[in-house]
C-alpha cells in the first residue's frame, strides 16, 4: 500500500466536521496516537481526527468513502498487535471523545455507552447503580469499550462472566460508507434474523466502527475470597481447577496460573511488592471466589477448596488474603504481568489458547521449541486457565543483545504456534491479528474461513477503506 497524502480541501473539510483542534496534523501532537506502549509499532497518520459524535463519525467516513481514503480507527491504543497503528498515512480516527454515559437501566442489568469511554469508567459506572460491570483488565484505567470490543477482549472474569462478546447485548456501529446502524435495542432475545453485532465484534475496526455499546450488568458481589497459592508443579492446576469448580460452581470468579518466574520478575520490577510466602516456588495459582450475600460463604468455599487440595498433594503452600488490602496486593501481583516484562529487554509475545486439559502439554511443548531455537531465552506463562488463554510470552536470555533476541521473533512465534494448532487451539486468544499476526491467521484458517471473511469484508467495506492491512 503506498502512502496516502490528503489535499489542503479535503484536510479543510475533515476540519469542518470535527473543528480544527480535533484535526491533529503537528507531528508532536499526533505521536501519542501513533506509538503504542511496546514501541513495536509507529506509524503515520495524515491527520489524527477526534470526533466528538456518532454524527461526526459518520460525516468523516462519508467523506473518507466517496474519496477512497483509509481511516484507521483507534481507541485507548493499547492494543499489542499493532491494529490501531496507521503505517501509510491514512487517517487516525480515535473515539476517545466519545464519553456519554447514555443510560444505565439498574433494573434491567444493562447500560449504554459510548466508545470511548474507558474500562474503568464503564465500571464505575455499574457501580453508581450497585451493578457489576465485570469485564476487567490490567490496562482498564486507559482502554476503552469500542476497543475492548473491537478485539473481543478477554481479561481475568472470563471464567464466571463470559468476554466482551458475551457482555454486549446491543451496537451503534458507522458503517465504511457513512450509515449508522442503531442496534442499541439491548434485548436479551432477539431471534430475527442474522445477529450483526457479532459481525463487528472482534472484526478489529475493518468492517465498522463501534461508536456505542448496550452492556451487560450484574449483581455486585457482597463479598471476595482471595488467595494466593504455591503448587509442586503445572500438572496439579488442572485438578485443583477441577476441584475449585466442583466445590465453587458459579462462585469461582477467577482462576489465573502462572509460572515462577512471574512473580520473579514482578517482584523484581514492581516497588511494593513482596512475596505471600517465605521461599519461591515453581508455579502458583490465584484464586477468587464471590458471593451474593456478606455470610463469609465466598471465604469458606475458598478454604473448602484449599484443604482437600493439600489433603491430595495438590499445593505446597497457601495465602487467603486477610483484608481488602492483601487482596489487592495479591491481584497486583498479577496486573503487573506485562509492565514487569519491559526492563528484562526484549519480549515476544503470544496470546493463544487451547483446551482448559491441554495447557500443561502446550507450555511443556513450547518450552521445549524455544529452548531448542533460542537456548536460554525465558517463558513467562501466564494462563487464564479456566477459558484456556494463555499468554506465552518469551524473554531475551541474559546477556544477548534485545536486537538480536527480537530477530528470532517469527521463528519463535511461529514455533509456537504450529504447537497450538497441533493441539486445536488458537493463535489469536484475545489481542486480536492486527497487522502482527497476519501471515499466521493465513496459516491456520482454511480456505473456505478465508474466503468467507474476505466476502464479509467485501460486502461491507468494498473499497477497503477500514483498518487496511489488518485481520486480512
Amino acid at each position: 500500500m503506498s502512502d496516502i497524502s490528503l489535499s489542503v480541501d479535503l484536510l479543510a473539510r475533515l476540519q469542518a466536521i470535527v473543528g480544527p483542534e480535533n484535526a491533529l496534523t503537528d507531528v508532536a501532537q499526533q505521536l501519542p496516537y501513533l506509538r503504542e506502549w511496546r514501541d513495536k509499532y509507529e506509524g503515520r497518520a495524515a491527520v489524527v481526527l477526534r470526533p466528538g459524535t456518532t454524527h461526526e463519525v459518520s460525516q468523516v467516513l462519508r467523506l473518507a468513502h466517496a474519496q477512497g481514503i483509509a481511516v484507521v480507527p483507534q481507541a485507548g491504543n493499547t492494543g499489542l498487535v499493532g491494529g490501531q497503528i496507521p503505517m501509510h498515512g491514512e487517517i487516525l480516527l480515535s473515539v476517545s471523545r466519545l464519553k456519554q454515559v447514555r443510560h444505565v437501566d439498574a433494573a434491567g442489568y444493562t447500560m449504554t455507552v459510548e466508545a470511548g469511554l474507558t474500562l474503568a469508567e464503564a465500571q464505575a459506572a455499574a457501580l453508581a447503580v450497585n451493578r457489576l460491570f465485570p469485564l476487567s483488565l490490567p490496562s482498564e484505567g486507559s482502554c476503552q469499550i469500542g476497543g475492548n470490543l473491537s478485539i473481543n477482549a478477554g481479561g481475568v472474569s472470563v471464567l464466571a462472566y463470559g468476554n466482551a462478546r458475551q457482555l454486549a447485548l446491543g451496537l451503534e456501529v458507522v458503517l465504511a460508507d457513512g450509515r449508522v446502524w442503531d442496534g442499541l435495542k439491548g434485548l436479551k432475545k432477539d431471534n430475527s434474523g442474522y445477529d450483526l453485532k457479532d459481525l463487528f465484534i472482534g472484526a478489529e475496526g475493518t468492517l465498522g466502527i463501534i461508536t456505542a455499546a448496550v452492556l451487560k450488568l450484574f449483581p455486585k458481589p457482597a463479598e471476595k475470597a482471595t488467595a494466593f497459592v504455591a503448587l509442586p508443579d503445572l500438572g496439579s492446576a488442572l485438578p485443583l481447577y477441577a476441584l475449585a469448580q466442583e466445590t465453587a460452581g458459579h462462585g469461582l470468579t477467577a482462576y489465573e496460573v502462572m509460572a515462577g518466574i512471574v512473580l520473579a520478575l514482578v517482584l523484581k520490577h514492581t516497588p511494593g511488592t513482596r512475596d505471600p510466602f517465605a521461599t519461591r516456588h515453581p508455579w502458583y495459582v490465584l484464586i477468587e471466589t464471590s458471593g451474593l450475600k456478606t455470610d463469609g460463604a465466598a471465604e469458606r468455599v475458598l478454604t473448602e477448596v484449599l484443604t482437600l487440595a493439600a489433603e491430595r498433594g495438590l499445593l505446597i503452600d497457601a495465602a487467603i488474603a486477610s483484608s481488602l488490602a492483601q487482596a489487592r496486593d495479591f491481584w497486583r501481583l498479577r496486573e503487573s504481568y506485562s509492565p514487569a516484562q519491559k526492563p528484562e529487554g526484549g519480549n515476544i509475545k503470544n496470546d493463544i489458547s487451547v483446551a482448559v486439559a491441554r495447557i500443561p502439554d502446550f507450555i511443556a511443548r513450547a518450552d521445549a521449541a524455544v529452548e531448542r531455537l533460542c537456548p536460554g531465552a525465558r517463558p513467562v506463562p501466564l494462563a487464564h486457565f479456566g477459558d484456556g488463554s494463555v499468554h506465552y510470552n518469551i524473554a531475551q536470555p541474559p546477556g544477548m543483545a534485545k536486537a538480536a533476541f527480537l530477530e528470532r521473533w517469527d521463528d519463535l512465534t511461529h514455533a509456537v504456534h504450529a504447537i497450538v494448532l497441533d493441539l486445536g487451539g488458537s493463535i489469536s486468544a484475545e489481542h486480536g491479528i492486527g497487522q502482527m499476526k497476519l501471515a499466521d491467521l493465513a496459516r491456520s484458517k482454511s480456505e473456505v474461513e478465508l474466503d468467507l471473511m474476505r466476502r464479509i469484508k467485501a460486502a461491507l467495506d468494498p473499497k477497503g477503506i477500514l483498518n487496511p492491512g489488518k485481520v486480512l
